[in-house]
């Protein structure tokens, strides 16, 4: 005689039931987590109010803004100011200086944060690594104005740099009256500014490299160059390409204000770029509309630069924003 016993299978309905349980609706998660989720509550607020709302002030750039008129303008232009704008004979020098100086800053201040990242990670003296990561975050935490009064007083006609090459025998040198000196300031402030503060979402994202490849590569008679082109560049891609997108996403914004600090007219032909010229012509001169034209084409241009560096991104490697 057979001591098995079938059971039957359970109703549908109490199959069923387990499985819809795990599925929380929005309401049910915001009514169990609503802690967390009131965290982003002021991160949300601050992005809708100064990010997102200041979007609609864009229509003034097709229509006439008159002060103290509506605020959404008084007369429907169209692409005039655009047109405007691409006609201004001053257009193609600014378009062209922000093009060099985006891309000359991206060239030297990319790869820094990167290197240093790598060789903070061969450092084995705990103290001597915290002693490198806190004097090369600090210039970060310094405000744009302290940088640009620090340059002023070191690059003048008696300031520091000219003091030691006139004990050198040369002449003093106007570094800052000089359109072919700007460039290499204002890059080099940048990457003296940012290397350091860049090194952290590298050093984060080295921890997550398993250590196991590492060792697979020595027992495979890998160097540490080897093991640094092969094990640690690819564990860092991910990151890497997600920040490099980021940067191409400013690329035509540039650093605004410190050019705006350290330029002049004599320095317009180098220094001059499409943020200080929207300054001046939109904001100095009062054309609203003509500024926010000119703005909202700065706008388009990153986000298509975006767009793009994130498609050749996910073709290329498989990573990118989205």
């Amino acid at each position: 005689m057979s001591l098995t016993r079938t059971v039957d299978p359970p109703p549908r309905a109490e199959r069923a039931r387990p499985v819809k349980a795990r599925r929380l609706t929005w309401r049910r998660a915001l009514r169990r987590d609503w802690q967390l989720y009131s965290l982003a509550v002021l991160p949300v607020a601050f992005f809708v109010v100064f990010r997102y709302l200041p979007m609609i002030g864009n229509v003034i750039a097709f229509r006439r803004y008159v002060p103290g008129g509506s605020l959404f303008g008084e007369k429907w232009v169209g692409l005039r100011y655009f047109k405007m704008f691409m006609q201004d004979p001053a257009f193609w020098h600014v378009f062209g200086n922000t093009l060099i100086l985006g891309g000359v800053t991206l060239l030297f201040t990319f790869p820094l944060p990167i290197m240093l990242a790598l060789l903070l990670n061969e450092v084995r003296s705990a103290k001597l690594k915290r002693f490198v990561q806190s004097v090369s975050y600090l210039p970060h935490f310094l405000s744009i104005v302290v940088v640009a009064g620090l340059i002023m007083q070191l690059l003048s006609v008696n300031g520091a740099v000219n003091q030691g090459l006139h004990a050198l025998g040369h002449d003093p040198i106007p570094f800052l009256q000089q359109p072919g000196w700007f460039r290499a300031i204002y890059v080099s402030s940048e990457a003296w500014q940012g290397v350091g503060w860049g090194t952290i979402l590298y050093l984060a994202a080295l921890t997550t490299i398993d250590n196991q490849l590492y060792e697979q590569a020595r027992i495979d008679g890998a160097g540490r160059w080897r093991q640094t082109w092969h094990v640690t560049l690819p564990g860092i891609r991910p990151t890497m390409m997600t920040l490099l997108i980021l940067n191409i996403g400013t690329f035509m914004a540039v650093g605004f204000e410190k050019i705006l600090l350290l330029y002049n007219p004599l320095t317009y032909p180098t220094a001059d770029v499409i943020p200080t010229y929207l300054y001046r012509v939109g904001v100095v001169s009062g054309s609203f509309s003509y500024g926010a034209a000119i703005g909202l084409f700065e706008s388009v241009i990153g986000l298509f630069l975006v767009v793009a560096a994130n498609r050749i991104s996910r073709r290329a490697v498989g990573t990118g924003l989205w």
